[in-house]
């Protein structure tokens, strides 16, 4: 195992120590002499995770709820949500999808809106089990077969759902700005933030809900390069939504085959993220998709942050 040292780009900024966290590319994040996650230099961090896909930060002092808020702000331009969460910082909801083990997803990865980060913190780990797991898209791509890289080279996939009032309009009064009160944003609002994503159809509901659907490659590009990675939300929950139908673009079904090679593939190079108090850990989510195994410890309490270092597209 190497390890790199990696000074601060300003005076201010804590210098970190980095070593290699589990069988890919993803790397663990030190400090050399101290220093809080605040302290953190957004440059570096973003540099680093280019390479990794993800990073897992540990031994930070004072590691806590506004030391977290402080980095997730200063590394990125804008935060989102997931409106069915709620918020317990500027920026942080808990994650709190029940006690079952979660598929590999990418966060709001399933709609127009998906982050380009994902982040997390530890506020108390579990006594057993309940890791976060990773899994790096592009690995699942170069693993795969070539019958199932031709499959989803040669056409989009579909994702589409019902999602009710409360959370478009959750998910509409962020990404707005929040300056505009949740109840008196209309629905053309959405749609005109749907229609800066290509491929987005949303349309109103007699209910007040909406129905949409997204069009997207299972491999595309990540925010950082344009290698292909199978990032996606094909195996991801919905915990508190409506289960999406998921086709490719013209109407097929995937095959049961092609979703079993891709089970078997992210299964086998999915890696734990074995949580200690105080830990954070950033993930490039246009590239690297996470979960959950099951939760043993109802104790275990972690925060969630999604961000983006790009404006959204317009």
């Amino acid at each position: 195992m190497t390890s790199a040292v990696i000074t601060a780009a300003t005076t201010t900024a804590a210098a970190v120590r980095t070593t290699p966290y589990g069988t890919g590319t993803g790397l663990l994040v030190e400090p050399v002499e101290g220093g809080s996650l605040a302290d953190i230099d957004p440059k570096v961090l973003r540099d680093l995770l280019a390479e990794a896909g993800f990073l897992l930060l540990r031994g930070f002092t004072g590691s806590d709820m506004a030391g977290f808020t402080a980095l997730v702000q200063s590394t990125s331009t804008s935060t989102t949500i997931d409106p069915a969460r709620d918020f317990y910082s500027e920026v942080a909801q808990k994650v709190d999808a029940g006690f079952d083990e979660v598929g590999l997803h990418t966060e709001n990865g399933n709609s127009p809106f998906r982050s380009h980060l994902a982040w997390f913190f530890c506020e108390k780990a579990a006594s057993s089990g309940s890791q976060t797991t990773v899994c790096d898209g592009y690995r699942v791509w170069d693993a795969f077969s070539p019958a199932a890289r031709e499959a989803f080279a040669a056409q989009d996939i579909v994702y589409s759902r019902y999602v009710a009032e409360a959370q478009w309009r959750a998910m509409a009064h962020h990404l707005l700005g929040g300056t505009t009160p949740a109840e008196e944003i209309d629905v053309a609002e959405l749609i005109a933030l749907g229609d800066r994503t290509p491929g987005t159809k949303i349309v109103a509901q007699e209910d007040g809900g909406v129905r949409y659907s997204f069009r997207t490659p299972a491999a595309g590009r990540t925010v950082f390069a344009e290698r292909p990675s199978f990032a996606n939300s094909i195996l991801g929950p919905s915990f508190n939504y409506e289960k999406p139908k998921i086709t490719f673009a013209d109407g097929t079904e995937l095959s049961a085959e092609l979703l079993a090679e891709v089970e078997s593939v992210t299964a086998r190079l999915t890696e734990n993220l074995d949580w200690q108090d105080g830990d954070a850990a950033l993930i490039d989510n246009t590239r690297v998709m996470h979960g959950r195994r099951a939760i043993t410890d109802p104790n275990r309490t972690i925060f969630n942050a999604l961000s983006y270092i790009e404006a959204p597209a317009a």
